[in-house]
């Protein structure tokens, strides 16, 4: 049980700071470089021993961390006095609601994992961010994922999301999240669990913040 809820907390992290990515390009066209590399790790790494390992360790995670605990926080403002993020909570909840789609299309789900393993092979000439392996991230969350419905609709300046580099990160960050809402799911998250286990995982985030 301990252990399903620190994998659960680590998965919706992981969800959160693909989104928090997202959210940085699409108001600001740059990303934190850390939380970027690891959200993309999580996509093109092979055999993790944990789902931390996905990530380069729960180090990796630190700003979906906060980020969760920000974002399921009681009331509509944090205790600093900040908004919740609606507009990540509806990403957050699109991504999850995307996995189980293809979850339960054996067909899409066949064909992206095939396009993952293609391009993992293709790290023997190119680095895990390199644009050209962007790009195909992009490329495979376009053909799979975005196929499926509905499209998650990005809100943000449009001098950003209309650059190419920028909208190719945005889906290879949103092809992360949907890995990462597949372990939620594999760990026993719910709809339920993410609404009657929110203190819980808040203090299981704390933990693993101060760990």
């Amino acid at each position: 049980m301990e252990a399903n809820t620190r994998n659960r907390t680590i998965a919706l992290a992981a969800l959160f700071q693909c989104v928090e990515g997202v959210t940085q390009i699409a108001s600001r066209g740059s990303v934190d470089s850390e939380l970027f590399d690891a959200c993309i790790n999580s996509v093109l790494t092979e055999d993790a021993s944990s789902p931390e390992a996905l990530y380069g360790g729960v180090e990796k995670l630190r700003t979906g961390l906060r980020v969760l605990m920000h974002q399921l926080g009681t009331g509509s403002m944090t205790p600093d006095g900040r908004p919740k993020d609606i507009e990540a909570t509806r990403y957050a909840v699109n991504l999850l609601y995307l996995e189980k789609k293809l979850a339960n299309d054996p067909n899409m789900f066949q064909a992206l994992l095939k396009n993952i393993e293609n391009a993992q092979q293709q790290l023997d000439f190119f680095g895990m961010t390199h644009p050209n392996m962007i790009a195909r991230l992009a490329e495979i969350y376009s053909n799979t994922v975005s196929k499926i419905g509905p499209r998650i609709m990005i809100k943000g300046d449009q001098n950003h999301l209309s650059n190419p580099e920028n909208a190719a990160r945005i889906r290879a960050l949103l092809l992360a999240g949907v890995r990462a809402a597949l372990l939620w799911r594999q760990a026993g998250g719910s709809r339920w669990k993410l609404i009657f286990s929110r203190g819980v995982m808040q203090k299981e985030a704390q933990g693993l913040l101060r760990a």
